[in-house]
């Protein structure tokens, strides 16, 4: 399957034109290996049905401003294709009146994704404040902007791509955080990757939500992780 390593502008101005008028809520992330990818620490030996990659943020960034306008971009491949990801369609939206606009809207706030009902996006520093949000274990998947099909292989498999422009600082600022994502595996057995929960426990008790609670659930993914800051100065 072609891994693809970059947006295209074209990609890149849709997105900012549709959303730019309004702020989006934000995502932390979490632990990253040197080379700037996710931590897929244990999962190495292992074969997965589903590969995800976190393509932004990397190891190490600082960004945003004033704890939002960063993105997150994930690259999922599915061994079984778009059938068994639970893939219901191509995906723009954000708050508001983006929920119903033309040409592909979707659904928006935390929980499990319309479009990819198996995901899960965890921020370490993601507060419980806000209506929604309960705290680190919050599943923030159904906050996704931007989803396509990037490519569909000879074998069955494919590629998508899924988007998160980070628009208020529900993660925090000025703060060092862990972006967690990993696909739920099929745990109804009905053949399709779509039991992410809406907020993921502390299965350990240790205080924290990250990877030990989500191999708890049962993965059909690697576990990627990326450790970076989230800038709290404005532009």
């Amino acid at each position: 399957m072609t891994i693809h390593r970059s947006r295209t502008t074209a990609v890149l101005a849709v997105t900012a034109s549709a959303l730019a008028v309004t702020a989006l809520t934000g995502l932390t992330a979490a632990s990253a290996s040197p080379d700037g990818h996710g931590d897929r620490a244990g999962d190495r030996s292992k074969h997965r049905a589903v590969t995800v990659d976190i393509e932004s943020p990397s190891n190490g960034d600082d960004a945003g401003v004033g704890g939002a306008g960063w993105f997150v971009d994930l690259d999922l491949e599915y061994e079984g294709g778009l059938a068994e990801a639970g893939f219901t369609g191509l995906q723009l939206t954000g708050p508001a009146g983006h929920n119903n606009v033309p040409p592909f809207p979707g659904t928006f706030s935390t929980g499990k994704d319309d479009r990819l009902p198996g995901l899960v996006v965890l921020v370490s520093t993601t507060n419980a404040t806000l209506p929604g949000f309960s705290g680190p274990g919050t599943n923030l998947a159904n906050l996704f902007n931007l989803t396509g099909v990037t490519d569909r292989s000879d074998d069955g498999s494919a590629e998508i791509w899924d988007t998160w422009i980070v628009g208020a600082p529900i993660a925090g600022k000025d703060v060092d955080t862990v972006l967690t994502v990993a696909v739920v595996d099929d745990l109804n057995h009905n053949g399709v990757y779509d039991d992410a929960p809406p907020v993921v426990p502390d299965a350990d008790g240790d205080g924290d939500v990250d990877r030990h609670d989500l191999e708890a659930l049962g993965l059909a993914s690697n576990v990627e992780r990326v450790h970076f800051r989230i800038n709290g100065a404005p532009a």
